[in-house]
C-alpha cells in the first residue's frame, strides 16, 4: 500500500474531534437558542448576547455530546449506526475525549458567566448535566420513557437564548420549551422504530424494543395530536399572530398525517419519512414564529 493510500485511510484528527461534538445536533440547538433570543425582544437583539450566547451555549452542547460519546462506547460498538464513531475506530483515545469534553464545558461556562450572564450559565450547566449525566448515564439505560424524561435537556435551548438576552425566564420562553419537549418523543420514536434492532442488540430499553412497534406507533400518533395543541399556545397567549397560527395548524396537520400513515401501515416503511418530516416541522414552525414576530415589529416601527 502506498503512503498516499495509507494517509487516506488514517482518520483526520480534527474531523474526529468535530464528530465528537455531534455538529448537526449542536447546530439545531444553537438555532433554537437563537430563535429564543430573537423572540425575547420587540426589536433587534444586541450583538453581544447574540454572538457570545450562541458560542457559549454551543460549546456547552458540544461538551455534553462529547461526554455522550465517552459514556456510550460499549453501546456504540455494537450498533450499526454508531460503530464508526471516533472512540470506536480508535481515532481518539478515551482519555483525550473526556478531557476535550471537560475543556469545552469549562470554556462554555467562562464565556457565559463573563460575557453573557450568570443565569444563562447556570441553565446551560443544568442542561449539560441533564443530557450527559441524567439521560446518557441513567435514563437511557433504565426506562423506555427515557426520551420523554430526558427530552427536557434538548428542549432547553430557547430558554437559554431568552435568558441570554433578557436575563429572565418568562412564560413565553417556557412555551417554546414545551413545544420542543412534546415534539421530541414522536421525532425520536420514529427513528427508534427504524433502528430497533440496533437498540435491542445494545440492550437499551427503547420503546419499540420493550413495548413493540404497534404501541410505539400509537404513542407517536398521540404525541403529534398533543403537539398540535401545544403549538397553538404562542397564539393563545398573544405571543404571535395569524401568520404563525396558520403555519402551526398546517404543519401540525402534516405531522399528524405522517403519524397516521405510519400507524395504519403494517410495516415500518414510513418511519423514516415521519422522522424526516419531524425535522422539517420544527425548523419551519420556528421560522413561522420569527416571520410573525418580525412582521409585528415592522408594523410597530411603521
Amino acid at each position: 500500500m502506498t503512503e498516499v493510500a495509507m494517509a487516506q485511510k488514517e482518520p483526520v484528527i480534527w474531523r474526529q474531534y468535530l464528530e465528537l461534538c455531534k455538529p448537526n445536533v449542536v447546530l439545531l440547538i444553537i438555532f433554537t437558542a437563537v430563535v429564543g433570543m430573537l423572540l425575547s425582544v420587540d426589536g433587534f437583539v444586541p450583538l453581544s448576547p447574540l454572538i457570545w450566547g450562541s458560542i457559549g451555549i454551543g460549546l456547552g452542547a458540544a461538551s455534553g455530546a462529547a461526554v455522550n460519546h465517552w459514556v456510550d462506547q460499549r453501546i456504540d460498538a455494537v450498533m450499526d449506526r454508531t460503530k464508526n464513531r471516533p472512540l470506536i475506530v480508535g481515532g481518539i483515545s478515551s482519555a483525550s475525549a473526556i478531557w476535550f469534553a471537560l475543556g469545552l464545558g469549562v470554556m462554555s461556562m467562562i464565556i457565559l458567566v463573563s460575557l453573557v450572564n450568570t443565569l444563562t450559565a447556570i441553565l446551560t450547566l443544568l442542561s449539560m448535566v441533564g443530557y450527559a449525566v441524567v439521560y446518557t448515564m441513567y435514563l437511557k439505560r433504565a426506562t423506555p420513557h427515557n426520551i420523554v424524561l430526558g427530552g427536557a435537556a434538548g428542549a432547553a435551548p430557547p430558554i437559554l437564548g431568552w435568558a441570554a438576552v433578557t436575563g429572565t425566564v418568562t412564560i413565553e420562553s417556557l412555551i417554546l420549551f414545551l413545544i420542543i419537549f412534546v415534539w421530541t418523543p414522536p421525532h425520536f420514536w420514529a427513528l427508534a422504530i427504524n433502528r430497533r434492532d440496533d437498540y435491542a442488540r445494545a440492550g437499551l430499553p427503547m420503546l419499540p424494543v420493550t413495548h413493540g412497534i404497534s404501541f410505539t406507533k400509537i404513542q407517536i400518533l398521540l404525541y403529534t395530536h398533543m403537539l398540535l395543541v401545544v403549538s397553538l399556545l404562542p397564539f393563545i397567549v398573544g405571543m404571535s399572530g395569524l401568520i404563525y397560527l396558520v403555519g402551526a395548524i398546517v404543519l401540525g396537520i402534516g405531522f399528524i398525517y405522517h403519524a397516521q400513515k405510519l400507524f395504519r401501515e403494517k410495516t415500518d416503511q414510513h418511519a423514516m419519512k415521519t422522522f424526516g418530516f419531524s425535522i422539517f416541522y420544527l425548523g419551519v414552525l420556528f421560522a413561522f414564529l420569527l416571520l410573525d414576530h418580525y412582521a409585528q415589529v415592522l408594523n410597530l416601527i411603521a
